[in-house]
């Protein structure tokens, strides 16, 4: 029988983020599950809001989250987490723009970031009427 993996190994090599910082929050009793842990949806909305900071000052402009893709949930958030999400550009299409996205946290008491989630987001370039417009590679918008 093969074993399929679903989510991300438990390991992983990144020690630093990567990219620049978009959002930084506390964690807060409010924002937990049933087990007592970060909700896994105000994580990713967390890191949709930094993405879309991102994705804004690109396109100069409005943008809407399209996609997220090639989430990795990759260790638990906790209350009183100190959460930071960092982006860094993966392309630019003529109306998109994907970013890929970490989540990374400081724990109470400690000092080092910890990686506890990833993901790619697409957001697409909207103009006044929320229609998508196009995006130079250059940030740009096109007429």
């Amino acid at each position: 029988m093969t074993e399929t993996h679903v989510h991300a190994p438990p390991t992983t090599d990144e020690t630093e983020p990567r990219g620049d910082l978009c959002i930084r929050t506390l964690a807060m009793p409010a924002d937990t599950n049933a087990n007592g842990d970060i909700f896994g949806g105000w994580l990713l909305s967390q890191m949709d809001i930094g993405g879309g900071v991102f994705a804004s000052k690109i396109a100069k402009s409005r943008t809407v989250t399209v996609a997220i893709e090639a989430m990795n949930f990759r260790k638990a958030v906790y209350v009183g987490d100190l959460v930071s999400v960092y982006g860094h550009l993966v392309r630019v299409g003529r109306t998109s723009i994907t970013v890929h996205l970490e989540a990374w946290v400081v724990r109470r008491k400690e000092l080092q970031s910890i990686l506890v989630t990833d993901g790619n987001f697409t957001y697409v370039s909207i103009d006044d009427n929320g229609r998508p417009q196009p995006v130079s590679p250059d940030g740009v918008i096109s007429t």
